[in-house]
């Protein structure tokens, strides 16, 4: 059927490319907007708490779909990992990074909504943007913990969903094995492309600005200002390079 050729052999090269263009659109015209646009200044209490769970949250949720998704299932048979094993962990793990994503996100918002100087820098892209996420990581933790169990079912991920990720990136889209997938797991495909669609034209563009460099950056100078008994001020050490 057309629509799913729609939905998942054209869909995601649209998804791509909007992610791609747009993102090179918004570091080409929109420099000084490509930020999270903090508002520790406006208050900081809840902020310290919710961001960390949130951030580690979600970058734990990335990186097990990472693994669930591009790594086929003959690397983890070949490390003599049983599917069930593999799903066990998986469940466990995953669910908890996404209720500490879910737990996190759930506290920024109430933040953000109830303390009026944050909620008035609040943009209606944000608000889009916060609806989408949510339901990313509501509709993941479904698949999660209530979709496939942590038994698996009759359902493994890796053998239909991954499989149709691996082959966009092979420009072979196989549409035809997401159709067999259960309606969580579709759903939760789609809301990730809007959510990746989205990306670039809201405050979640500023995790492509992660500060590597700064790991590797000479550590910062603090010059002395004593004065040495001839009169001249007194300099510090040559700086040390970084790591």
């Amino acid at each position: 059927m057309f629509s799913n050729v729609l939905f998942w052999d054209i869909a995601p090269y649209v998804t791509l490319a909007v992610l791609i263009v747009g993102t090179w659109w918004r570091y080409r015209y929109d420099k000084f907007g490509w930020t999270s646009r903090s508002s520790q200044s406006y208050e900081s209490r809840l902020l310290r708490i919710g961001s960390p769970i949130f951030h580690f949250g979600i970058l734990a949720v990335f990186a097990g779909h990472v693994m669930g998704l591009l790594i086929p299932p003959r690397v983890t048979h070949w490390l003599h990992v049983s599917d069930y094993a593999y799903h066990l962990q998986a469940v466990i793990a995953g669910s908890i990074a996404g209720a500490a994503a879910l737990a996190g996100i759930g506290l920024l918002i109430y933040r953000r909504f109830t303390r009026p100087a944050v909620s008035a820098a609040t943009t209606r892209g944000d608000k889009v943007m916060y609806v989408v996420l949510v339901l990313a990581i509501v509709v993941g933790l479904y698949c999660d913990l209530i979709g496939t169990g942590p038994h698996g079912g009759e359902f493994h991920y890796r053998y239909t969903v991954g499989l149709w990720f691996r082959r966009i990136w092979l420009l072979q889209p196989h549409g035809e094995v997401m159709i067999n997938a259960p309606w969580d797991y579709q759903l939760h495909a789609l809301i990730g492309m809007v959510l990746f669609t989205l990306w670039p034209f809201t405050r979640l563009v500023h995790a492509f600005s992660a500060p590597i460099a700064y790991l590797f950056r000479p550590y910062i100078v603090y010059r002395s200002r004593a004065v040495a008994a001839n009169g001249e001020m007194v300099g510090a050490a040559a700086p040390r390079k970084g790591w």
